[in-house]
């Protein structure tokens, strides 16, 4: 029994309940239906006989038809059932296999396979369940691979580069100077911090990273970061202020996170902003407070925009490697947005600037009733 299949199991119970049923009906009829009998003909006259009188030759008769209709309503009643339990079990069993099939194919590498639909409500649930699941991890997959090949392009350069000056210099082609070894000490650098972001990244898409959330009073930390930056814009044309009010309620969330969300905000829209104006913003929208960082630069194209913050993305490729950036902290700001919370959103316009902006959770007893 403890190795019998569903299909066997199904099978076995419906003979057990149709042999219960079939038990139950010849017991009972074998018992009383006699004595019904009896009692019924004992009330009968025909001609003024008492039928009575014949009793025992009405019971022989009555029990050899009733034996004969028993067995042979046993044997049709119990060949019916016992098919139709057969191709009910074959029913209820069959998607369970189709979607066995289906199990190892897509634990063998074929993610595009899918469970049809069934007729059977919870058999029904389950194959969206596994579709459901069967997509997501089709996305999964997806992702990784797109992962393995950026992260092969991206590592690519540096490398080439680094091996390109190691083998001139090995061979006398190029001739050691500060110049290469700060070069070289740039392209290491690079290869450092893409490694550091990436597992940054890995660990806030895996919810690793601890979030120290707290009230949090936004403005003094936007002024700080205005004060750091003008400070690196004295030789600039690009101006960086700063537009929030004094009264703004406490957020919930990680200053540091804020901060490292804040600074890469902003050092994307100086970098695209070569000339003009970036102001830091921030305002409070029932219960959540909004903090925006615009620019009057460069602008992303809406072909573009729905692209910002993915892995390696670049709507200029060539621009963000020369400039050292690893096109992954978009990616990065976003996730430690939503494990505080909040959501970010972009805005922009070709030739005309670029929004960003992400929300925060009001702390509780500042949250407007």
């Amino acid at each position: 029994m403890s190795k019998l299949g569903l299909r066997g199991r199904l099978f076995l119970s419906h003979t057990i309940v149709m042999l219960v049923g079939l038990s139950t009906l010849l017991t009972v009829g074998k018992l009383y239906s006699p004595q019904l009998f009896i009692t019924h003909i004992e009330k009968i006259q025909i001609g003024g006989v008492n039928v009575r009188y014949f009793r025992r030759q009405l019971l022989e008769g009555f029990e050899s038809a009733w034996s004969r209709g028993a067995f042979w309503s046993v044997i049709v009643g119990g060949s019916t059932a016992g098919a139709l339990s057969y191709l009910v079990s074959q029913r209820i069993v069959q998607p369970l296999i189709q979607l066995e099939r289906i199990t190892r194919k897509f634990a063998s590498g074929h993610l595009e396979e899918r469970v049809p639909p069934n007729e059977i409500p919870e058999l029904n649930r389950l194959a969206e369940s596994f579709n459901h699941m069967a997509k997501e991890l089709e996305g999964v997959e997806q992702r990784r691979r797109d992962l393995v090949s950026d992260l092969s392009h991206e590592l690519r350069t540096p490398l080439t580069v680094v091996e390109g000056y190691l083998e001139g210099l090995a061979d006398g082609t190029i001739e050691a100077s500060s110049d290469i070894y700060q070069r070289l000490a740039k392209e290491t650098t690079r290869l450092r911090r893409l490694v550091n972001d990436l597992q940054e990244l890995s660990q806030a898409e895996a919810g690793y990273l601890p979030i120290n959330a707290k009230p949090l009073n936004i403005r003094p930390l936007l002024a700080s970061l205005v004060q750091r930056f003008s400070d690196q814009l004295l030789e600039s044309a690009t101006t960086l202020s700063l537009d929030c009010s004094v009264d703004l309620s406490p957020a919930i969330a990680d200053p540091e996170r804020v901060e490292q969300i804040l600074v890469n905000l902003i050092g994307n829209a100086l970098q695209y902003t070569p000339q003009g104006t970036v102001t830091l913003q921030a305002w409070q929208e029932s219960d959540k407070l909004w903090i925006a960082v615009k620019d009057t630069g460069q602008g992303i194209s809406a072909d573009d925009l729905p692209h910002v913050f993915e892995r390696f993305w670049r709507s200029d490729r060539s621009r963000d490697r020369h400039s050292g950036g690893t096109g992954i902290g978009l990616a990065i700001s976003r996730r430690l947005v939503e494990l505080q919370k909040g959501v970010i959103l972009a805005e922009s316009e070709l030739g005309e600037g670029s929004l960003f902006r992400f929300s925060l959770p009001i702390a509780p007893r500042f949250t407007a009733s």
